[in-house]
């Protein structure tokens, strides 16, 4: 008794069909309004003038004697300078491109380093200056490359008198009337022809007051009419006797790293190294996807690497290249941003781009061991502008106490 008649069902249907039919007209309406609404904007700004070109600084040059590193000039770009051996930097070593078409800090000039001031004469002598070197006038009685010596008439200082094994006797032959006496090689005669001895020659210390070719690359250790090199520890001599080779305990297990470190070969050494993801913290954590390697937080990954390099080595040295890669099926960035993110000597580096999708860290002044350097080097990744990704580098720098 309850439910509708046959006739009641049959007029419901026709309400719910003709309410359905009015909305549907309304909706068509609504979207041929939007429709037309886009099309009268799209129209105007078409019409509209075109946007001005984005601010520019003048182009900047790089100083007399040292070299610049940027070669675009709009905001926010940086500009970076160094100069040649021989030069030191007076200025801003950087300077951005501000939104006012000017730019930070002060301009670049290389002023030609002193070597007198650096590496004055001593005991009277006077300092003659050339192109990254010095020469030293030096008055009587005194010798050497900064008149440090004091020369001499007599036994010369270089022998070693006291130990037998340096001194010995000549070799005499008697010549029509006339005693010849000779050394052997290595010594010299010293004191006059009826009472002289053979005096062992210091190779070591002649070689490096009369600035002849350097014996060794580390220590020369004068021996009896001779001379050997030696290396320091951590090294072994090669076979031509005077260069210096590192020893890689890493790789001949001579290293004392326990479980879960990993060995890093450094000149004259290793270093055992636990790289450790970020903390977790809110609702941010990282996975470490490697052992080794890399944390990953969807949409930031941070990776470690290590790198052994010489004490005072040669600059512009490039160290490190870091690059986009496209996942397979997807379409990579179109624009990439590289930076210095942090680090303890940030004013050694300066990142440059290779190629359209590569950016390098450069060293720009030379770094005496031994000292550990951290630096961080960034990559943000764009696509149609938008934020995609970014890429952290945490660079670890072992500088060795030698330059071998």
């Amino acid at each position: 008794q309850s439910c509708l008649s046959r006739q009641q069902l049959l007029a419901a249907i026709r309400q719910m069909q003709q309410l359905l039919k009015g909305q549907e007209t309304r909706f068509s309406e609504g979207l041929r309004a939007v429709r037309s609404r886009l099309s009268t904007i799209h129209a105007s700004l078409a019409k509209a003038a075109p946007e001005p070109p984005a601010a520019a600084c003048p182009a900047l040059q790089a100083p007399a004697g040292g070299k610049k590193f940027g070669t675009k000039y709009l905001v926010d770009h940086e500009v970076h300078f160094a100069c040649d051996p021989g030069f030191h930097l007076l200025g801003s070593s950087t300077r951005m491109c501000q939104a006012n078409g000017s730019w930070t800090g002060q301009e670049a000039r290389c002023a030609e380093i002193s070597e007198c001031s650096s590496s004055s004469c001593q005991n009277g002598g006077t300092c003659l200056e050339g192109l990254n070197h010095f020469r030293c006038l030096c008055p009587p009685q005194w010798t050497g490359t900064t008149c440090q010596y004091q020369a001499q008439t007599a036994l010369p200082a270089w022998s070693v008198r006291d130990d037998p094994a340096f001194s010995r006797q000549p070799r005499c032959a008697q010549i029509a009337q006339t005693q010849q006496c000779s050394c052997d090689p290595g010594f010299h005669m010293s004191g006059t022809a009826s009472n002289g001895i053979c005096q062992d020659l210091n190779e070591c210390e002649v070689y490096q007051q009369h600035g002849g070719p350097r014996l060794c690359a580390h220590a020369c250790v004068n021996t009896p009419g001779s001379f050997h090199c030696s290396c320091p520890a951590g090294y072994i001599l090669m076979g031509d006797g005077k260069s210096c080779e590192d020893i890689d305990e890493c790789s001949l297990s001579q290293d004392n790293c326990t479980s879960g470190s990993t060995c890093i070969n450094t000149g004259g050494g290793f270093q055992c190294v636990t790289p450790q993801c970020p903390p977790a913290a809110g609702n941010v954590s990282y996975v470490k996807t490697s052992p080794f390697r890399s944390c990953r937080q969807a949409p930031k990954t941070i990776s470690f690497h290590y790198l052994p390099l010489p004490s005072n080595l040669q600059t512009p040295a490039p160290l490190f290249r870091m690059a986009a890669a496209a996942a397979p099926g997807r379409p990579g960035p179109d624009s990439l941003r590289f930076g210095i993110a942090g680090g303890n000597e940030r004013g050694h580096f300066v990142v440059q781009r290779s190629d359209r999708h590569t950016g390098e860290l450069l060293l720009l002044q030379s770094l005496r061991g031994p000292r550990t350097i951290h630096v961080e080097l960034d990559m943000a990744e764009y696509l149609d502008r938008a934020f995609q990704a970014k890429h952290l580098s945490k660079i670890t720098l072992f500088v060795s106490a030698y330059e071998f």
